[in-house]
């Protein structure tokens, strides 16, 4: 537990607030160990508080060591010391420290590794607390190294243990201490920039209670306490930021773009628009017609069109003397929009580019030129293209529109360079990720939204299925069936390769329920994780005759580039990937979805992956695979997913499902790669942790009503001071 430390010691601080001192203020760290902390993003005291741990081991889950050698992982055992520790040199640069320790059930013979120091800590006939793993070598308990307090009945050690992300150089000790002298100097400056009248409303404990129970909580209640109020405080700023960007008036200069008959457009069109793709074209050509440009978010389903939304957009802008530009997240989706678009716009007339990483250095040099050539005749209105669009040399002479796919896909800073680059541009973004409206605004505060929720007539839906390990054989059967039929199969794994899953015996934080009832479940234990690398060998093992390739996050990008093509050309029958087949290339031939491991992933994700396949005219399949036995996974929150997504097909109705079933943190958390779902510039920390939507509405309806009566949050200097911090890239910027 922290303590509080003397006056004595505050007066060697800096001046100004203590929280915003640099941690080499603190003793012991000095620049090596300050260069550690800032490979982690530590810099101050302030952030050393907001390190929150990522698990908790629960040491006063106390065992006999009899009771502790049979649960095969991390416990706590009580021992009295039997035998003075004994230091043994059993090579150079190596020495032992053993003794005995014993409770009622049994001996143990304790050892330490290079921790001569150790030797006169353990006194005879002391008790301590150990934990760590007990083994039984031969007839006596054996624990290598474990964690160990001094025992006293009347004061005994904590029981949950802070666990925290590290790096070289860093040890768990130290931080753990680093972050208790950090919180006991700066706890008087911990005053609530939250109005006390909204922390009462809804039940929240006070902010400096927060976070000491986040880093030293005493219990399960009070560190569910900590965990929601410091993910309401998340929100809370969050959605204030972005309403006060959001007021700031959007800069004039935008091209006016008055011409948008889209007559000859839609003539070229092998099909009628969707009501819908109607509906969000006409609210894009309304932007486009002012000087202030647009900001607009176009969501819909996988295959749902937004695409020829956007090729109306980029019409409007060349019809207007203006350029247009689409940035794909790889350059095999970026070659499929240049093909597509290529011949749409070769019938009104319009030369399409293209710009990849693959361009040859000649054909750059040319492209780049007549992207800014100032003659109209020479120049080149439409280019489609990757994060090429964002090198040295790529100026637009007349930027009419910017267009970003899969926008998720892309960081905040690669979309700020290619707006940058078009300052005064129009800006449309793309997401195939069906999001409710309540995440939309919070999301995306700062953007106008379309949706597109009608699929386009003649889609076929595909058929889900949910099954466990007894349906293996007859899954390979209908597996070689889809392909002897001439179809082909994506196999997706949530792994990139065999890794074990998190400490036994930790508590993630994530595990720690919001509701009235914070104690963790005992959850069964997880199946291991299917690995691409090494699934795709075994799915090759058995079928020999198939060619079977695989794909993930880690590798290069002209290597993803190849397998991708290979299986877009149906070269390669099956492919194992990992999510990162999310956004993809439109493969038609593609018929059978099996995702493995499906209990670990969301509805949301589950539904994307789906969306790979039906593309084409076969009639198409995905089956959801888990390793929990069926009447296990029922019982779970993932089965209940699982039975969903095989009735469900709309997009947003499942989004709305698995808002409601996981909480709003699926839509901000990392994936199971590459990816990232950034939202509004920032990383939320725990908000990706919420299973509660309920405590994301109520942030952001107090937001909400605070903005009304405060718009200038002139009245709450330290609520702003916490906003701009929280939003580093607009502070400054929001007065």
């Amino acid at each position: 537990m922290y303590e509080r430390k003397s006056s004595a010691a505050k007066k060697s601080m800096p001046k100004g607030r203590l929280s915003d001192a640099p941690v080499t203020s603190l003793p012991g760290i000095g620049s090596v160990k300050a260069a550690a902390y800032a490979r982690m993003g530590i810099r101050t005291l302030s952030d050393l508080i907001r390190h929150y741990p990522r698990a908790y081991e629960n040491r006063g889950d106390v065992k006999l060591l009899s009771e502790a050698a049979l649960s095969g992982g991390k416990c706590a055992v009580i021992l009295t010391v039997g035998t003075e520790p004994k230091v043994t040199n059993i090579r150079r640069g190596m020495t032992l420290i053993k003794f005995r320790a014993y409770d009622d059930s049994g001996t143990a013979e304790i050892t330490f590794f290079n921790q001569t120091f150790l030797k006169d800590k353990f006194p005879l006939g002391a008790e301590f607390r150990f934990y760590g793993k007990v083994d039984i070598v031969g007839k006596r308990y054996a624990m290598s190294s474990p964690v160990c307090e001094y025992y006293d009945e009347l004061r005994p050690p904590r029981d949950l243990v802070s666990i925290y992300r590290m790096t070289e150089g860093i040890s768990g000790k130290q931080l753990s201490g680093d972050i208790s002298h950090a919180f006991s100097l700066c706890s008087e400056e911990l005053t609530d920039p939250i109005p006390h009248e909204i922390i009462a409303r809804h039940g929240l404990c006070s902010l400096e209670s927060a976070l000491k129970n986040i880093h030293f909580p005493e219990d399960y209640r009070l560190l569910a306490s900590a965990k929601r109020r410091l993910i309401f405080d998340e929100f809370f700023n969050f959605a204030l930021g972005l309403a006060m960007s959001k007021k700031k008036s959007r800069p004039t200069g935008a091209p006016v773009c008055k011409n948008t008959d889209l007559s000859e457009f839609l003539l070229a069109l092998p099909y009628r628009l969707t009501e819908d793709q109607a509906t969000a074209v006409n609210e894009i050509r309304a932007d486009m017609q002012k000087d202030i440009p647009m900001n607009r978010m176009l969501v819909g389903d996988v295959g749902c069109g937004k695409t020829v939304c956007a090729a109306a957009a980029m019409y409007v802008a060349v019809k207007n003397g203006k350029q247009a530009v689409l940035m794909a997240p790889t350059e095999i989706l970026a070659r499929q929009h240049y093909a597509d678009l290529s011949e749409l716009f070769g019938r009104l007339g319009i030369e399409c580019g293209l710009l990849i990483g693959a361009t040859t250095a000649a054909g750059k040099k040319q492209i780049k030129a007549r992207i800014a050539s100032s003659d109209p005749r020479t120049r080149l209105n439409v280019v489609i293209g990757t994060q090429a669009l964002l090198s040295d040399g790529v100026e637009f002479a007349e930027p009419g529109i910017v267009i970003t796919d899969e926008q998720h896909r892309f960081g905040v800073n690669q979309r700020a360079t290619l707006a940058g680059k078009n300052e005064k541009a129009h800006l449309l973004v793309m997401s195939a990720t069906p999001i409710p409206r309540s995440m939309a605004l919070i999301m995306y505060g700062d953007l106008d939204v379309s949706r597109i929720i009608s699929m386009p007539p003649g889609r076929q839906r595909v058929d889900t299925f949910a099954v466990d390990e007894s349906y293996r054989a007859r899954l390979e059967v209908f597996t070689e069936k889809q392909v002897a039929m001439g179809g082909q199969v994506y196999i997706v794994c949530p792994a990139v390769e065999e890794t074990e899953d998190a400490e036994a015996g930790e508590i993630s934080l994530d595990d720690i329920p919001l509701g009235d009832t914070p104690t963790p479940e005992k959850k069964p234990e997880l199946p291991p994780l299917k690995a691409a690398v090494e699934y795709s060998a075994e799915i090759a093992a058995r079928f020999p005759q198939l060619k079977v390739d695989f794909l993930h996050g880690k590798m290069n990008g002209a290597e993803k580039e190849r397998v991708m093509r290979d299986f877009a050309d149906g070269k390669t029958h099956i492919l194992v990937s990992t999510t990162v087949i999310e956004v993809g290339v439109n493969v038609p031939n593609a018929c059978l979805m099996i995702v493995e491991n499906a209990d670990r992933f969301g509805l949301s994700q589950l539904h994307q992956l789906r969306g790979r396949v039906g593309r084409g005219k076969r009639k198409s399949f995905c089956v959801l695979v888990s390793a929990f036995a069926s009447g296990q996974l029922a019982e779970t929150n993932a089965g209940k997913r699982l039975k969903s997504l095989c009735k469900l097909y709309d997009g947003y109705a499942i989004a709305e499902q698995d808002l409601l079933m996981r909480g709003p943190g699926d839509f901000f958390r990392t994936g199971s790669d590459d990816s990232i779902r950034q939202s509004g510039g920032i990383r939320p920390g725990l908000a990706e942790q919420c299973d509660d939507s309920s405590l994301m509405s109520s942030a952001f309806s107090e937001a909400s009503a605070l903005m009304a009566r405060d718009p200038s949050l002139s009245s709450h200097p330290e609520l702003l001071r916490s906003i701009e911090k929280m939003f580093t890239a607009e502070a400054g910027t929001m007065n």
